[in-house]
């Protein structure tokens, strides 16, 4: 069993006597406006990627989780010790169950079924159908764990058209799991690209899990040549800024598979690569709660 008490501090204090609490043997602090929803609430941000010019709010609240056999009278006032005079007092003191969060996770993360043959399985789970095509997959930093309509979207149209023997390509290939579908149904070769080292790195060691060959690389480093099958499950604006770089990566015969893009926004991504005169003609494959999957076939 945990312990959380949370005490006032003014702005001047916050940050030095959260350290002094760290340090007396507080277990986490997190920081709170005293003051929120309330008319007296201070707005404390910064722009994405700059520091706010205040580390604290005029009044705060911090919130401190110790241990069950902690003083937390007496590590305040161990805490305090030259940070504020007197040391401040304790507004509250609750339980607080120490749970499982691992277990709890990994709750959250069931079997997920794609289509009529894909399963996307966590490894902490057995495969519910030992018939079906099973990608093994757990949560992690890269995006694409086959929950996402844009993914699950892209991972329906391979399940429903096979990439058997095909060259196929994964552009912005997140955790790699198009690009481990792919290989999973068949396809030859599969290459995953992304501009995210992290992401690389993820789709490499998710594809290796699964035992399926696959190349990941960053962009500058794909392999020449064009593919039988390009997909890109990313955003409607980075769609349509590459739409002359993947359109090229088209083999004639080859198709064209993308997602991240608002039903709304269709119409904008179709028109983008009509520009182009590549052959391809996207046109809406499928809609899920509000996300469109486009494909295409070249000339």
């Amino acid at each position: 069993m945990l312990r959380e008490f949370r005490i006032l501090v003014d702005a001047a204090a916050a940050e030095t006597l959260s350290d002094a609490l760290l340090d007396a043997g507080a277990l986490s602090v997190s920081l709170e406006d005293a003051d929120a929803d309330s008319a007296a609430e201070d707005a404390l941000y910064g722009e994405p990627g700059l520091t706010p010019a205040r580390a604290a709010w005029r009044k705060n609240r911090l919130a401190v989780l110790v241990g069950d056999t902690a003083d937390p009278s007496a590590l305040v006032a161990c805490a305090a010790v030259g940070i504020v005079e007197p040391a401040p007092p304790i507004e509250s003191i609750r339980d607080v169950v120490d749970e499982d969060w691992v277990r709890k996770t990994q709750q959250d993360f069931p079997p997920t079924r794609v289509g009529a043959h894909l399963w996307i399985v966590p490894t902490w789970h057995d495969p519910p159908d030992p018939t079906a095509v099973v990608i093994r997959l757990d949560p992690g930093v890269a995006f694409g764990t086959g929950t996402h309509p844009t993914t699950r979207l892209v991972l329906e149209w391979l399940d429903k058209h096979p990439p058997r023997a095909l060259r196929v390509l994964d552009y912005g290939c997140g955790s790699g799991i198009l690009a481990i579908a792919a290989a999973k149904l068949g396809a030859k070769v599969v290459v995953g690209t992304d501009i995210d080292e992290q992401a690389i790195t993820a789709a490499r060691a998710n594809a290796a899990s699964n035992a399926v060959p696959g190349v990941y690389t960053a962009p500058d480093d794909l392999p020449p040549g064009p593919f039988d099958l390009v997909l890109a499950n990313i955003l409607t604006n980075p769609l349509k800024l590459l739409a002359p770089v993947l359109l090229g990566r088209v083999a004639a015969g080859g198709r064209l598979v993308l997602s991240g893009i608002l039903e709304r926004q269709a119409h904008d991504v179709i028109e983008a690569y009509a520009r182009h005169d590549r052959g391809v003609r996207l046109a809406t494959w499928r809609i899920a709660d509000g996300w469109v999957c486009l494909s295409g076939t070249r000339a």
